[in-house]
Formats: structure tokens, sequence, C-alpha cells
């Protein structure tokens, strides 16, 4: 019985270990106290999955918050090249799941999402809006992350 205790004492060790690495490091002061915040609406046009506005543009290294409205007749997968990646995204919330390759999130049918993140540096690059049913015609848009305001 003692062993037990001991194995069992020691797994919530580990696992606890695990749970605190895989936070990662906390990040670095935001470059400017707003939180803005964006929203992107998902339809359907001409018979192709269609996302507005088509160019997002936000502060670098800035906390910010985009709502999301899927209005399309499928789900849809947002990405956005390393948005989503390494500890940037603070809190998600509503009818969303993350993508299996930890690059997107996924929105459901007539679904609504508040993704909360801290921007990359500045700098430009493309964003995408999958439906789960065309993924052979995503839309592309682009990311624009501009230096904050001084």
């Amino acid at each position: 019985m003692r062993h037990t205790h001991w194995a069992l004492g020691t797994l919530c060790l580990v696992l606890s270990s695990q749970a605190v690495l895989a936070q990662g490091k906390p990040l670095p002061p935001p470059a400017s106290d707003g939180q803005p915040v964006m929203e992107l609406t998902i339809d359907k046009r001409d018979g192709k999955i269609a996302c507005a506005p088509a160019e997002l543009r936000l502060p670098a290294d800035t906390n910010a918050e985009l709502r999301v409205v899927n209005r399309a007749d499928q789900p849809v997968t947002l990405t956005i090249d390393g948005q989503f990646e390494n500890g940037l995204v603070q809190h998600v919330d509503g009818d969303q799941g993350h993508s299996a390759s930890e690059k997107g999130y996924t929105i459901k049918l007539n679904g609504k999402a508040t993704l909360k993140f801290r921007t990359m540096a500045a700098g430009e690059r493309p964003y995408g809006c999958t439906g789960v049913n065309s993924q052979s015609e995503p839309f592309v848009g682009k990311y624009v992350l501009v230096p904050p305001a001084g």
C-alpha cells in the first residue's frame, strides 16, 4: 500500500511538472495598452467561402480580440500562419474547436466565437477561411500587423 501512494504521488508530480512546462514562458508586456477588437464575418458568395474584411489590420505585439461570425452553410476553419501557435492565444470562447494541426480554429455552422490573442511582430501574411466541405477553394485574405501607435 505504501508503494502505491508513493507511485501515485510521483505520477502526480510528473504530470503537474509537464503541465507547467507545456504552458511555456509568459509573454512579455504588450507594445501598447489598448486591446483592439475586430469582427470577421464568414459567408458564402457565388458558391465560395468568403471572409470580410479581406484585410485584417491590427497593431503588432498587442493583445487583440477577434470576434468571428460564421454565416456560411458549413463549418469553416480560420487560419493565420503562426498566430494561433506558440502560446500567443490567451482565451477562446464560443462555437469553435481548435484544429488538429493547431494552426487554426474551426467555427461551427451558424457559430460565433471570440479569440483573444497577442499579435505577432509587424509584418504581412495571408489568412485563410476554408470550408470543411469545400477545402479545394479556400478564401485567402491579408493579415497586416502594423507598429502600434506610440
